[in-house]
């Protein structure tokens, strides 16, 4: 079985193919990408409006490397996949409408993958973890505690109320002058720099429930970094980066013990696999602290590797095979979405801290 799978949600123009077979080191036929970090670093940020337009020029070129890496063509495929959702509109417009002219070209079923879906199901393209299994899937536009109970059955148990962990690092990466992407940026200044000296404030901190808060954060780094003077030196920096990392490091923490019991008493001796999505999940200080916390819950620790960590080809096309071996296809009506969550009837819920 060969699924072709396009992402164009945000600043990553990709495409893949993957076959279905027993060995996950040869589950990934081709791949190709196009990042956009060159376009948006100017702006701090991703622009939409340039975004959609680099997708538009450049993704025809990538299904067609990718197919020619593959030996293949489109006859050859058994579906195609494409990202309906959530993401910035334009650009996951240009993708699914790209997957539906050639489903439709090529008589091939077309898969509508919601992009979290990619990220939840991308371990089991690395290292087939088995369901159910807790996933903390954090990045730039998404941090959520789910569990993964199979393909297209997802409960959450709590997300962000209101920025993600990657956004607060690109925001924060951003004030200290440090370009982007945030993450790996803050990642190599904390080396140098001194985790105790500022105290930065952690939202949510012991607080009921696995919900998280970043914009507080954010506000704080920017008081500390003014406290520093009107021209802080590279130390200063080094330093706000290193207790801002630390900062987030022990939130994620505590929302995650947190996450892990409430995992525990809903599935039990079912549950051993702890995994962790998304392009955070590449930051070597939080994964090492992930993995211990598992440890000490008894529980198996599993993150993708770091190329599929970040948006990618590849997780879109496993989660379209995924979705196709149960015979879960989509008409050519199925709509481009901005926002569309894996667990609905939670999308409707206040987060645990809420008042009543």
């Amino acid at each position: 079985m060969l699924v072709l799978g396009i992402e164009t949600s945000c600043d990553e123009t990709a495409c893949a193919v993957v076959q279905d077979t027993g060995d996950p080191a040869r589950r990934i036929v081709s791949h190709s990408l196009f990042s956009q970090l060159r376009e948006h670093a100017p702006y701090g940020g991703v622009v939409p409006e340039i975004a959609s337009r680099a997708h538009i020029e450049h993704l025809d070129g990538l299904v067609a490397e990718s197919l020619k890496a593959a030996g293949l063509d489109l006859a050859d495929l058994d579906a195609i996949a494409a990202t309906a959702g959530p993401g910035l509109i334009g650009g996951v417009m240009v993708g699914l409408m790209t997957a539906k002219t050639l489903a439709w070209a090529a008589g091939k079923p077309l898969i509508a993958v919601n992009h979290l879906e990619g990220h939840a199901l991308s371990v089991r393209l690395s290292d087939d973890v088995p369901f159910p299994y807790l996933l903390l899937l954090v990045s730039g536009g998404h941090c959520q505690f789910l569990i993964v109970e199979g393909v297209g059955q997802y409960r959450r148990l709590g997300t962000t109320i209101d920025d993600a962990a990657g956004e607060a690092f690109d925001k924060t990466a951003k004030l200290l002058g440090l370009g982007y992407p945030g993450g790996p940026a803050i990642e190599r200044l904390a080396r140098q720099g001194d985790a105790t000296r500022f105290e930065l404030p952690r939202p949510l901190w012991r607080k009921p429930g696995c919900d998280f808060s970043f914009s507080g954060l954010k506000t704080a780094v920017r008081l500390a970094l003014e406290s520093c003077g009107s021209d802080p030196s590279e130390q200063d920096k080094a330093d706000l980066a290193a207790s801002f990392q630390a900062t987030v490091m022990a939130v994620i923490l505590d929302r995650t013990r947190h996450a892990i019991a409430m995992f525990d008493e809903s599935h039990g001796a079912r549950g051993k696999h702890f995994v962790v999505a998304g392009g955070v999940a590449a930051n070597a200080t939080l994964r090492e602290g992930l993995v211990a916390l598992a440890e000490e819950h008894g529980m198996a620790f599993t993150a993708p590797p770091l190329k599929l960590c970040t948006d990618n080809g590849a997780m879109i096309a496993w989660a379209g095979l995924e979705r196709f071996r149960l015979g879960m296809t989509d008409t050519l009506e199925a709509p481009a979405r901005a926002r569309w969550p894996l667990d609905a009837a939670a999308a409707a819920k206040p987060f645990a801290g809420a008042k009543a």
